[in-house]
């Protein structure tokens, strides 16, 4: 950490009064007991590491940092308003760059950035996992992990990547960018293609941008600053490039909570930061933008039982709650909310290849709670947790993202793995 990045950690730490209060909330200490394993814990073993910023961190300071999901469940939580985000970035990043891992562990952590924020590459290599897909039982847990994530069938590119921009709507009321990210377009085109029919219905102009893709949450989250940095630069740059917009509509929460932030990345740098503050004001959840137009007529019967996973990055990371389920109540869905709504799905990112056991408690919790709701579909906002409470071993539970079932309740088709039987 440079002197400035201690001096700013510092003034966090200072503000934890260790009431207790996130323990309650933190979806890894509800799983293990440790205290360590708490934001309590883990900002007793920050302020340790900065009492000697020069030195390597403690194997123990980085096995119960590493762990932490980034839910920010805590941060809504904690009464004397710890910036437990920025905290835990910056002790990450710290660990980068002076802590030397064991080699598989630097592979592993090369490897998921480099394949994961390229939509060609990800594609070819999910296209290989089905082939290898039967020896998961005899692999690692981290590399049978990656291998949970391999879908039976890769879709092709969706409509939203293919197209050329812009996209304009039959009477204009709008104009807006659609990020489509990395990861989403490759495992699930249809979310984007839905948002772009849905938003054509409402006369929203759509521009994408071909020089745009991850948004560096991937990075960010291993705490590869600079190569975060360089993602979010190529994003600022391209959506500068558009001119006006009304907004910068995202799609998955997480990176919508990164993109909102953009200006952190860029704190030793002023003139960059100010142009990305300047993007993070544009940067909307699609609900968000949504609830500010007028509802459209909808086009099934109501009633439909739906269960509402909030994920971490919408609820906590960008504090939006009430939008996503207000629309789809208006759009006739009969809403349902799990028990622990505000407890981690344990999918995180990458969490889920690193720390395979603990995402793999949260995602049977999570899965029993949403079952109990009744509810055979479940809507989200974000790929990671579709894909983490998807994945077999559970209830059978049919989970869509929010912008497919408003697409199909106003006109659209039906989402991919729903029938009659699901409704």
């Amino acid at each position: 950490m440079s002197s400035i990045d201690v001096a700013a950690a510092q003034d966090r730490i200072r503000k934890c009064v260790h009431c207790g209060f996130c323990t309650a909330t933190c979806p890894t200490y509800l799983v293990t007991g440790d205290e360590l394993d708490s934001p309590r814990g883990r900002i007793w073993l920050m302020k340790d590491m900065l009492a000697n910023p020069a030195a390597a961190p403690s194997p123990r300071a980085v096995h119960h940092i590493d762990r932490c999901l980034s839910c920010l469940s805590c941060t809504t939580t904690c009464p004397s308003g710890v910036d437990y985000m920025h905290l835990v970035d910056a002790a990450r990043a710290h660990i980068e760059t002076t802590h030397r891992r064991p080699l598989p562990d630097r592979l592993l952590r090369a490897l998921l950035p480099a394949l994961l924020t390229r939509r060609g590459l990800f594609r070819l290599a999910l296209r290989a996992g089905r082939l290898v897909r039967g020896l998961a039982p005899l692999l690692p847990a981290r590399l049978a992990a990656m291998l949970a994530m391999v879908p039976d069938d890769v879709p092709a590119a969706g409509l939203a990547e293919r197209l050329a921009p812009p996209l304009p709507a039959a009477a204009r009321v709008g104009r807006v960018i659609l990020h489509l990210g990395c990861v989403q377009p490759v495992l699930r085109p249809a979310i984007d293609d839905a948002a772009l029919r849905l938003l054509a219905r409402h006369g929203v102009e759509v521009v994408i941008t071909r020089q745009s893709a991850c948004c560096g949450a991937l990075d960010h989250h291993l705490g590869r600053e600079a190569a975060a940095a360089a993602h979010a630069r190529a994003n600022i740059e391209a959506w500068e490039a558009v001119g006006p917009v009304d907004a910068i509509i995202i799609t998955a929460s997480g990176c919508g909570t990164v993109i909102k932030d953009y200006a952190a990345l860029f704190g030793d740098d002023p003139a960059m930061a100010a142009r990305a503050a300047a993007i993070a004001a544009q940067a909307r959840d699609i609900s968000e933008y949504l609830a500010l137009l007028p509802p459209l007529p909808p086009q099934l019967p109501p009633g439909i039982a739906v269960a509402w996973h909030s994920a971490c990055s919408l609820q906590h990371g960008q504090q939006v709650k009430a939008a996503p389920r207000q629309l789809l109540v208006a759009a006739g869905f009969d809403v349902r909310d799990p028990a622990e709504a505000h407890v981690c799905c344990g999918s995180a990112g990458s969490y889920a290849i690193l720390q395979p056991e603990l995402s793999a408690e949260l995602k049977r919790r999570k899965q029993a709670a949403l079952a109990a709701t009744g509810a055979q579909i479940v809507a989200s906002s974000n790929i990671g947790c579709i894909g983490q409470i998807g994945q077999s071993g559970g209830p059978e539970l049919h989970i869509v993202h929010m912008v497919e079932l408003l697409d199909w309740a106003s006109g659209g088709p039906t989402p991919p793995g729903l029938s009659p039987q699901n409704c």
